[in-house]
C-alpha cells in the first residue's frame, strides 16, 4: 500500500500551494502524516469520526473527510481551517490522496503478478486471464534484466532503480529477494540486442550517480508472449552467476554471451573433480608460479599466436616456446596444438568454478 513517506511528501506539497496545515491519520486516530503542530488534539477526535455515517465534517475549526478503501474508511484528513474555502481544499486533498491510493494499490497488484509470474507461481490459464485484468498486453517482446550491487540495505535501491526505468505501463521494476532488482523491460519499439545493452549501460551508470556501487546487470533472451518471461528471468539468473565466475571483469552480461561456462556452471563437482585430477594429475593451475599463467592466459587471448604473444610479453620468442615446451612437460598438454589448448583452458575454467563453489556451504 501507499507508503507514510509518500503521504508526507504530498501534504507538504499541498501546504505549499494551499497555505494550510495537513493530518492524515488512520482509522484509530494514530498519526500517519502531518504538517501541523497540533495533530496530537485531532486524534480522539479523528477515531470517533471515522465511526460516523458522515463521509465530512466541520469540528472544533477543522475540516475531517474519510478516504476509503474498497468501501472502509482508511485514512483521516484533517484540515486545519474552517468554511466553504478549507472545505474546498480539504476536498481536493483528498480526492489526491485516494487516487494515490488506487494508483499505488493497483501498481502492488501488478508487483504481486509479475513476482507470481517471474517465479513460475501461475497456472497458464491464471497468467492470462489476470494480464486481462490488471490491462498488462500479453505479446509484447520484453527482456528481464537482474541487477546486483555492493550498497549496504539501508539504501533502497529498488525505489532508485523505479525511479531510473521511469514509469509507464508496459515495464516493471521488481524484487522477488533482498538481493537482486529485477526489471522486466518491454521490447516493442523494434529494440535490439545493442538496444539493451544500452538500456542496462544507462541503468548502470545512473544508479552510480545516486552513489549506488559494485552495480552489476545480467539479462536474459528476448522473449515473445508473457508466458515465456520466467523463462528470460531464470537466463538472467544464470548470466548474474556464471557472469561472477568466468566474467568478473564486465558489469553487463548476456545469456547468450556465457559461451562454454553456461557448460561448466551446469556440471556436477564430482565430476569437475575427476576431470581435473585427469588433466593435471596431482597439478592444479593453483600450483604453477605467476610467470606461468601469466604466460598462459596472455596465449589463449592472442589466439594461440606464438609471435603476438612474446611481443606483449616484451620476451623472446624461444622464451616463449621455452615456458610452453615446459609446460607440456609438466602436463602433457602442448598448447601450441587446438585440441590441447582448448582442453587445458576448460580445465582452468573448472577450476575456477570449483573455488567459487567451495565459496558456499552445502
Amino acid at each position: 500500500m501507499i507508503s507514510n513517506q509518500i503521504l508526507q511528501n504530498t501534504i507538504d506539497g499541498m501546504k505549499n500551494i494551499a497555505r494550510v496545515d495537513f493530518s492524515v491519520l488512520d482509522s484509530e486516530g494514530k498519526e500517519v502524516a502531518t504538517t501541523s503542530a497540533n495533530h496530537e488534539s485531532y486524534r480522539n477526535i479523528a477515531a470517533e469520526f471515522a465511526k460516523s455515517p458522515a463521509d465530512s465534517q466541520e469540528i472544533k475549526g477543522c475540516q475531517y473527510f474519510k478516504i476509503f478503501d474498497d468501501n472502509l474508511a482508511e485514512y483521516i484528513l484533517v484540515v486545519s481551517g474552517s468554511g466553504e474555502d478549507a472545505y474546498l481544499v480539504g476536498k481536493m486533498a483528498a480526492f489526491q490522496i485516494q487516487n494515490l491510493m488506487v494508483a499505488y494499490k493497483e501498481r502492488f497488484d501488478k508487483d504481486n503478478f509479475i513476482k507470481n509470474l517471474l517465479l513460475d507461481n501461475l497456472l497458464l490459464i491464471d497468467i492470462y486471464s489476470r494480464s486481462k485484468k490488471l490491462h498488462i498486453e500479453t505479446d509484447l517482446p520484453r527482456v528481464v534484466m537482474v541487477m546486483e550491487s555492493d550498497t549496504k540495505k539501508d539504501v533502497n535501491v529498488l525505489e532508485i532503480v523505479r525511479a531510473c526505468v521511469g514509469f509507464n505501463n508496459k515495464d516493471f521494476v521488481t524484487a522477488v529477494d533482498e538481493k537482486d532488482v529485477i526489471i522486466v523491460k518491454d521490447l516493442s519499439e523494434g529494440s535490439t540486442a545493442k538496444d539493451i545493452v544500452k538500456a542496462s549501460t544507462a541503468i548502470v551508470k545512473s544508479l552510480e550517480k545516486e552513489g549506488v556501487t559494485g552495480v552489476r546487470v545480467a539479462y536474459g533472451t528476448m522473449v515473445h508472449e508473457i508466458k515465456e518471461v520466467s523463462r528470460s528471468y531464470k537466463e538472467a539468473k544464470m548470466a548474474m552467476d556464471v557472469g561472477k565466475i568466468f566474467y568478473e571483469d564486465r558489469n553487463i552480461i548476456a545469456y547468450d554471451q556465457l559461451g562454454i561456462g553456461r557448460l561448466i556452471y551446469q556440471l556436477p563437482l564430482p565430476l569437475c573433480k575427476m576431470f581435473i585430477k585427469e588433466i593435471f594429475q596431482d597439478k592444479t593451475p593453483e600450483n604453477f608460479d605467476e610467470e606461468t599463467l601469466t604466460t598462459i592466459n596472455k596465449f589463449f587471448e592472442n589466439s594461440l599466436n606464438v609471435s603476438e604473444t612474446s611481443r606483449q610479453l616484451f620476451i623472446h620468442r624461444n622464451t616463449l616456446v621455452y615456458r610452453l615446451d615446459k609446460l607440456q612437460k609438466s602436463t602433457g598438454l602442448d598448447l601450441r596444438i587446438f585440441d590441447d589448448a582448448i582442453t587445458f583452458h576448460i580445465a582452468l575454467m573448472v577450476v575456477k568454478y570449483m573455488k567459487y563453489m567451495e565459496t558456499f556451504e552445502f
